[in-house]
């Protein structure tokens, strides 16, 4: 297994949880990792993206300022701390090995992990 998502539960609008992504040596190699989001009858979107050599970091608009994404090169983790989640960010979550920068794009993802439900009640 390339990439495993954890850390979705049920949170009260308002409130935090971080999501964790455990990589595979080869899969960190990929130089960038993204998570992205889905809901049903939606294409999935992307949340946030980290360079894994430089740490560049980007986020979608709807996310910034209340997400952080961060890594752990030791643990080769990728963390995405969201804070003040509101019920639009209810979605399964998946980590992604971008194709080698921060594309952004669902298609050109290389390896997805199996994804983490984040329900936010309001």
């Amino acid at each position: 297994v390339q990439l495993q998502a954890y850390g979705g539960g049920l949170v009260q609008a308002g409130g935090s949880l971080t999501l964790s992504c455990v990589v595979s040596e080869f899969t960190f190699n990929s130089k960038a990792i993204g998570w992205f989001r889905e809901t049903p009858g939606n294409e999935r979107e992307a949340v946030s993206c980290i360079g894994t050599t430089d740490g560049e970091k980007s986020y979608a608009t709807s996310v910034k300022g209340r997400f952080t994404i961060s890594i752990d090169t030791a643990k080769k983790t990728v963390y995405l701390q969201m804070n003040a989640l509101e019920s639009e960010d209810t979605a399964r979550y998946y980590c992604a090995a971008e194709p080698g920068w921060c594309s952004g794009k669902a298609s050109m993802q290389r390896a997805w992990g199996q994804g983490t439900l984040v329900t936010v009640s309001s």
